[in-house]
């Protein structure tokens, strides 16, 4: 297929809803992780409980709960890890014979797809696929360093050492939170993405309802409110 060929197939709109849906992706990101004071999100409140949490951890004994807890966000980030891992390879798989899926893409478009311009497509979903696999294995290592600092925490309270090792502690936990928020956001992209199959227009309305699923569940959901609720609730 010549380039003039391609350009007839991908036109301006396709160019714009792509470009829309990655701003939209990486605008979302930045806004949840830096919103205002008067409306944080999800994970920035859920950030100061993971650093309330280690600071606690240093006069539980014993800490058995803790290292349960923190298996349990690890085998998150591995269950999820392996989940884009096989997907990847599906599509990957799917590029390489895309003929499957010309009779799909006609059926819906109502128009003859090349197969480079399915496999673009495609590849705009392994691009986020792969963004969230990368976030999910460096969010499951440094949980692993938030296991080995929790562990090098004395058992003295009194310990000088011990609130400065929680407190690294915590950081490495939020650290390793965010990263994996990151991967869940590409997830919910990857499928938002797989509506240009059916056409620019498909992939403007799936920007659309991804974008709101992500920003109502950081900043309009009901978890939020009972997070905000118990915030007030210990407030003197």
């Amino acid at each position: 297929m010549d380039m003039i060929g391609l350009f007839s197939s991908l036109t301006w709109l396709d160019a714009a809803c792509v470009a829309l849906l990655t701003s939209v992706w990486a605008g979302l990101s930045w806004w949840i992780e830096h919103p205002s004071l008067k409306h944080p999100s999800v994970t920035v409140l859920m950030s100061q409980y993971r650093l309330d949490w280690m600071q606690v951890m240093i006069t539980r004994v014993p800490r058995i709960f803790d290292a349960q807890m923190l298996s349990s966000l690890r085998q998150g980030t591995s269950f999820f890890a392996s989940t884009c891992l096989l997907a990847m390879g599906g599509l990957l798989a799917l590029i390489g014979n895309v003929d499957p899926l010309l009779g799909v893409a006609e059926g819906i478009t109502h128009t003859q797809s090349p197969t480079l311009v399915l496999q673009i497509k495609l590849a705009l979903v392994l691009f986020f696929l792969s963004n969230a696999f990368l976030k999910f294995v460096w969010s499951n290592r440094v949980f692993g360093y938030c296991a080995v600092m929790m562990g090098a925490v004395p058992n003295d309270p009194d310990d000088p050492k011990a609130i400065p090792l929680a407190k690294k502690a915590g950081e490495l936990n939020v650290r390793a939170a965010m990263n994996f928020n990151r991967g869940l956001r590409s997830m919910y992209f990857a499928l938002g993405a797989l509506a240009w199959l059916a056409g620019p227009w498909a992939l403007l309305v799936a920007c659309g309802m991804v974008g709101w699923l992500v920003w109502s569940r950081e900043f309009a959901s009901i978890p939020r409110a009972i997070i905000l609720a118990a915030d007030s609730d210990t407030k003197p």
